[in-house]
């Protein structure tokens, strides 16, 4: 699918964003508590989640097309012209010269529509009689037994095949000669001739139809047959003609009814109804009168629901608004139309939206929120049975079968009604898909496609060929909606004792005002020298500094504190490269931020808090490079590699006794140096990684026992299109290019994966990029592999991928993969770098959705491409824009530990620790990820103590209590020891010469007091 193909679409997933709620100002009828509740949102109520549930038993599931838009055959087997074929050959520079003459020829092609139809599994099928094809003048007298063959054939097939028939009587190809005779529906006697018609086929089809549709939504009828002149008649802007037409419907479908009622209802026991029509507005904020709103619903849908399903009378809006004044229905007419239906069938679709979006100029207020407008319609109309008679949006004409956007619209929509179902009470017995194939798509003609079948109208036979959504609704009709998976439900039980429940930190800030003023006057002075109680300086004399204590630091205690409420056993935070070492080299070390580093994993140690310490932690805002490393070309110089290892070989002689679990880089596979050449940048960075661990490895391990690894950004990739090929190879190909791009050097083989490195050489065959990935010599692939000890990942969502061929030389470009997103999931706002590796130019800040699924499978991922190793999870959180209670965090630390449990449960991986991000808020700009405000716990912080007390997710007598000498426990005197061994040592001595000195004192005393 191409990005053109990709752009109209997206209109409907930009109309799903809109949502608020506000206390009303107006008066509008019972449905206004929709709107009401529209500004409480709360976006983890279960009405706002997807529901993973089933729809009620024998719920009905179809598709629906029309005799106009699919059968073709035009004039064939003495069928008479309709409105719209008079319409599309007289005015045929309104349809680009296209005609619905052949279209997708089902009159011929009846057994390919069958077979479409159970290859979907539906049991209802909603269709269209053409009024012409069985009387062409439309005057019920001698029937074209042709026409009436066919139609007897289409249902016997369905009954046949336990497929439900809903019959329509009227979709809008009125007979010609009628419009031509009589006026059409302007004139009043539409309605005898109608009622005549659909008597007939009552006659005819009723022992075998249950379910039938008098006229298929009159407003589109009335509204573009003579407002906007797109349908036939063609008129504009004659509105007394529109109002005249509209109200001439209604009475045709109420004299229908009681014609079944009366006549047919006894025998066939069957149900009469009309469709109907709407959009859905939601205000976007509180500044509106909500009668607007209601106005906006009664023009369109309320003008024809109120009076069948309530008062048998239009809106009072409608009369108000309306000028030239509605015509007028007698006391008489409204009790004849007063509950002339059955049950309400509701058509909600692009039809009616794309008519409205400029005329009603309502904007960004539209929505395409089916649940909505379901319980407003429950409200409303007294709490009908409603049957969804048609739903689905539409692509371009050039997508043929992978129609992946339709696939997350038709989730949204199934699943908006599911909840509208489960949790508003809304009595749904049906829902129709539209459309079974692509046909003529009236004033778009074959501009855009509906169908779940595939049609090439260009082609003989017009093969019915399965769209990606038809085998997607099939799933749904398969498992009669979302069923619970193991996927969607929570899992019981523990970690492992040892396991690592850390807070990650992203980089430490140092506060460099001390308390104690004597680090900034290292003078002498005198006091009180003259009685006046005043400091008087000694000229010339000055003492050496006292060394820095802990307490010097002004944010050390609140710091240290903050940690300790986390009841973390692992507390991970970077050093800055560019402040320890800011000429680049040992010649000048600020040693005071390495003694604030110092106080605050030494404290942390006391409360058994062991620090992970990240040597190198770049930002899409901060590089971190010592500036004249930066000046001499940063990671594209070799050099950098060889500082950046004598920078942690410092880190290892400071920290080396304190630290046991040590990080070079934090996702350098996300941050690695913006440039012409990114590969480059991070061919470097993998080598100096690999110089750092062996650097540890030989002069540090068997001393001090640590290990050492780097932090990958580990995002799973779904792909987008679960029923396309290119999609899971795109999928795949960005897992290559972004977590194995640096995994497969230290984890495995020394080199760049081979499946990244031959799809950059394709794409330079083609001459689509000039990108150019480096080698390694045979050397640095030896000294590169194995340089980690365990697996270190950062994960916080999951994209949908999809393929889409670019033509550009650039490491973004390279992978072919871009982005769809799942509208039916929670979404954050993330970063600008997190983008990477796709084009940042596409959004400034792109969303992350909510799928705890997603980090499970990245770890089953890891394994089977890496081994079972020791995996940490060194950074998982959410933006949550809460300043206390942080529901949304709790949500999502909640489900996707658990997911990080099944797979260490479940699927026997080898996860050793997780941290969460981050600790606390901070008085910047930054997007609120953290648990802690600077000066109260959020509630999260609760709920991360009481997980970790628990060790995961136990059940009842199941929890299992880690023995206390499982638990790595720190020694205070040992630490103490350590700390102050030299002083210890002089301290001994000091004594041991004391006791010495007094033990001869005393010997040489009992000597002197002998007698002689």
């Amino acid at each position: 699918m191409t990005e053109r193909g990709l752009r109209r679409p997206f209109i409907a997933l930009f109309l799903l964003y809109i949502g608020a709620t506000v206390t009303v100002q107006g008066d509008p009828g019972a449905g206004k508590v929709v709107w009401e509740n529209k500004w409480s949102r709360n976006y983890l109520k279960k009405s706002e989640l997807f529901l993973y549930d089933t729809f009620p038993r024998n719920f009905m599931w179809g598709v629906g097309t029309s005799a106009f838009q699919i059968e073709g055959g035009w004039k064939k087997d003495g069928k008479g012209p309709s409105v719209w074929d008079h319409f599309t050959h007289t005015e045929y520079f309104r349809f680009n010269n296209a005609t619905a003459d052949i279209s997708s020829n089902s009159y011929t092609f009846l057994d390919k529509d069958l077979m479409a139809l159970e290859s979907l599994g539906v049991t209802s099928y909603l269709f269209s009689i053409s009024w012409p094809r069985l009387f062409p003048n439309g005057i019920v007298g001698s029937v074209n037994n042709k026409g009436l063959q066919y139609y007897n054939t289409l249902i016997d097939s369905l009954i046949e095949r336990k497929i439900t028939p809903i019959v329509t009587l009227y979709h809008w190809d009125l007979p010609l000669a009628l419009q031509e005779q009589y006026g059409g529906w302007s004139s009043e006697a539409m309605i005898g001739i109608f009622n005549e018609y659909a008597k007939f086929c009552f006659q005819a089809f009723g022992d075998r139809v249950k379910y039938w549709i008098t006229i298929y939504n009159p407003f589109l009828i009335a509204w573009h047959g003579y407002k906007t002149g797109k349908y036939p008649p063609g008129q504009k802007d004659n509105s007394a003609a529109m109002y005249t037409v509209g109200h001439n419907l209604i009475k045709a479908h109420a004299t229908v009814w009681h014609t079944y009622d009366i006549q047919f209802r006894s025998l066939q026991k069957g149900f009469v109804s009309i469709v109907l029509g709407s959009h859905w507005i939601e205000p976007k904020n509180n500044s509106f009168n909500y009668k607007h709103f209601q106005s906006s619903m009664d023009l369109v849908l309320g003008w024809f629901a109120k009076p069948i399903f309530v008062d048998g009378d239009y809106p009072d809006s409608l009369k108000i608004q309306i000028n030239p004044p509605l015509p007028v229905f007698t006391e008489k007419e409204k009790s004849f139309i007063n509950g002339t239906a059955d049950f309400f069938a509701f058509s909600f679709g692009p039809n009616i939206f794309r008519s409205l979006q400029h005329i009603l100029k309502l904007g960004n207020r539209m929505s395409l929120h089916l649940g909505k407008v379901l319980t407003w319609i429950k409200l409303e109309y007294n709490n009908p049975r409603i049957l969804i008679a048609e739903n689905g949006w539409f692509s371009n004409s050039h997508d043929k079968t992978e129609e992946t956007i339709a696939i997350y619209l038709m989730k949204k929509f199934i699943n908006e009604l599911l909840k509208a179902i489960r949790f508003d009470g809304v009595n749904v017995f049906g829902y129709t898909a539209w459309s079974l194939l692509d046909g003529f798509e009236w004033q778009f003609n074959y501009n855009i496609r509906r169908g779940l079948f595939y049609v090439d109208f260009s082609s003989k036979n017009k093969s019915r060929i399965a769209k990606s959504s038809a085998f997607f609704y099939k799933q749904i009709i398969n498992q009669n909606g979302f069923p619970k998976t193991e996927v969607t439900q929570m899992v019981n039980g523990q970690f492992a004792c040892d396991f690592a429940w850390g807070i990650a930190e992203t980089v430490l800030p140092v506060n460099n005002v001390f308390l104690s003023p004597e680090f900034v006057d290292n003078n002498l002075y005198i006091w009180n020298c003259s009685g006046d109680q005043k400091l008087y300086k000694v000229k010339g004399v000055t003492l050496p500094p006292r060394p820095l204590k802990c307490t010097d630091f002004s944010n050390f205690k609140q710091h240290v504190a903050l940690v300790k409420k986390m009841n973390v056993t692992h507390y991970s935070f970077a050093f800055k490269w560019a402040k320890i070492l800011p000429q680049a080299n040992l010649s000048s070390v600020n040693r005071s931020i390495l003694s604030y580093y110092r106080c605050i994993i030494s404290e942390l140690l006391k409360l058994n808090i062991s620090s992970t310490v990240i040597l190198y932690h770049p930002t899409s805002g901060d590089i971190d490079l010592p500036t004249q490393l930066l000046n001499a070309g940063g990671w594209l110089n070799r050099q950098t590699a060889i500082a950046f290892n004598e920078y942690a070989k410092l880190c290892f002689q400071e920290f080396g006794d304190l630290v046991k679990l040590w990080l070079t880089m934090n996702e350098p596979n996300i941050n690695v140096q913006r440039s012409t050449d990114i590969y480059r940048a991070a061919h470097n960075m993998i080598f100096a990684h690999a110089l750092v661990w062996h650097t540890y490895n030989r002069d540090y391990r068997n001393k001090y026992h640590g290990l050492v690894s780097l932090t990958l950004r580990a995002d799973w990739a779904e792909r987008a299109n679960p029923f396309l090929e290119s999609h899971r190879r795109a999928a795949e190909r960005l897992l290559q290019f972004q977590i194995a791009w640096f995994a497969d050097a230290i984890f495995k083989t020394g080199d760049y994966p081979h499946k990244m490195r031959e799809y950059i050489l394709s794409k330079n065959e083609k001459r689509l990029s000039n990108s150019f990935l480096p080698h390694f010599t045979e050397e640095e692939k030896r000294m590169i592999k194995g340089t980690a000890d365990f697996f270190a990942i950062s994960h916080f969502t999951t994209r949908l991928i999809l393929h889409k061929p670019k033509n550009q030389t650039k490491y973004e470009m390279d992978h072919d993969g871009s982005l769809l997103r799942d509208v039916t999931l929670l979404t954050f706002p993330s970063p600008s770098n997190s983008f990477f590796p796709f084009p940042s130019y596409r959004q400034a800040h792109p969303e992350m959705a909510v799928a705890p699924w997603g980090i499970r499978k990245v770890l089953q991922w890891i394994k089977s491409h890496y081994g079972n190793m020791d995996i940490y999870i060194m950074a998982n959180g959410i933006w949550d824009s809460s300043t206390i209670s942080d529901e949304l965090r709790i949500y999502y630390h909640k489900n996707y530990i658990n997911e990080v449990l099944k797979a260490h449960l479940l699927d026997q991986v080898n996860v050793r620790g997780y941290y969460a991000l981050k600790l606390k808020d901070t008085n910047t700009n930054e997007l609120p990820l953290r648990f802690l405000d600077v000066s109260e716990p959020k509630t999260s912080v609760e709920f991360y103590n009481k997980l970790i007390s628990a060790n995961g997710f136990p059940l009842g007598m199941s929890r299992k209590q880690c023995p206390k000498e499982d638990r790595p426990r720190h020694c205070p005197l040992c630490q103490l020891i350590k700390e102050e061994k030299i002083f210890i040592f002089f301290g001994f001595c000091l004594l041991l010469t004391t006791v010495l000195l007094a033990t001869i004192i005393f010997i040489h005393k009992r000597k002197q007091r002998k007698p002689y």
